[in-house]
């Protein structure tokens, strides 16, 4: 019997940027360990995408490596649009995710068996 492949969908709302990296690590982490990782980018911590593209961002390296490993499902289309940073999530050829009246719906990937955690 093959065994059932574990998925975990990281919902990041906080924008804080201590919070954010504990995503990206856990993400990666997750990853690494055999998990199916998507990372959804909601609320506040949409303002955090410009930053994370800044070479100097102490971030930026957990960032690139977690895109390179296409864990980042996508950016919430109507948070990015709010928090004035559409361009830069397109920029970054970043998903935008509006399955749910412009928002990233969680039951499209409960529906998936993906284990929703929220940050």
């Amino acid at each position: 019997m093959k065994p059932q492949i574990k998925k975990a969908a990281l919902f990041v709302f906080n924008g804080d940027p201590m919070c954010f990296i504990h995503v990206l690590l856990n993400g990666l982490n997750l990853a690494e360990n055999g998990y199916s990782v998507r990372m959804v980018i909601e609320g506040a911590a949409t303002q955090l995408i410009p930053k994370l593209d800044e070479t100097g961002n102490p971030q930026h390296r957990l960032w690139t490596a977690a895109k390179a490993k296409g864990l980042v499902a996508g950016v919430c289309l109507a948070c990015a649009t709010k928090t004035g940073v559409l361009e830069a999530c397109r920029a970054q050829g970043l998903k935008l995710l509006d399955d749910m009246s412009g928002h990233p719906s969680m039951s499209t990937y409960l529906n998936q068996g993906y284990e929703l955690i929220t940050f």
